[in-house]
């Protein structure tokens, strides 16, 4: 069983910063990319950072500047750093990873999600 869990969601104002973490954990043999997407209200899922497992990283146009993503290998764990956030960025935020399991498929798994809410 593998399992990515979420923290570091919550309320804050415009302007403010707030850093997402996801931790995986179960029977893992490697973790390639990770990332994190989004998805608001009435709206589709998009993809907010990726970084592979060698730390090359891609942002959406809308938060270059502003998130940061992050990953300790060791510690199979992806971070995302806002910084300047403004209300759209208001969404639950989950974590995917590529992941291959021990004596198992690779295969890509999520996380359940975490709610940003930016306050105007």
């Amino acid at each position: 069983q593998v399992q990515l869990v979420e923290s570091g969601g919550g309320l804050v104002q415009t302007g403010g910063s707030l850093r997402l973490s996801c931790a995986a954990s179960g029977s893992i043999l490697s973790i390639n990319a990770m990332g994190w997407f989004r998805q608001a209200p009435g709206k589709q899922r998009e993809l907010v950072a990726a970084i592979s497992s060698g730390g090359v990283t891609n942002y959406a146009d809308s938060v270059k500047g502003r998130f940061t993503i992050s990953r300790d290998n060791a510690k199979s764990t992806v971070y995302l750093q806002m910084n300047s956030l403004k209300p759209e960025d208001t969404a639950v935020y989950y974590c995917n990873a590529d992941i291959v399991k021990l004596f198992g498929p690779r295969m890509d798994y999520w996380g359940k999600g975490t709610l940003v809410t930016v306050s105007s």
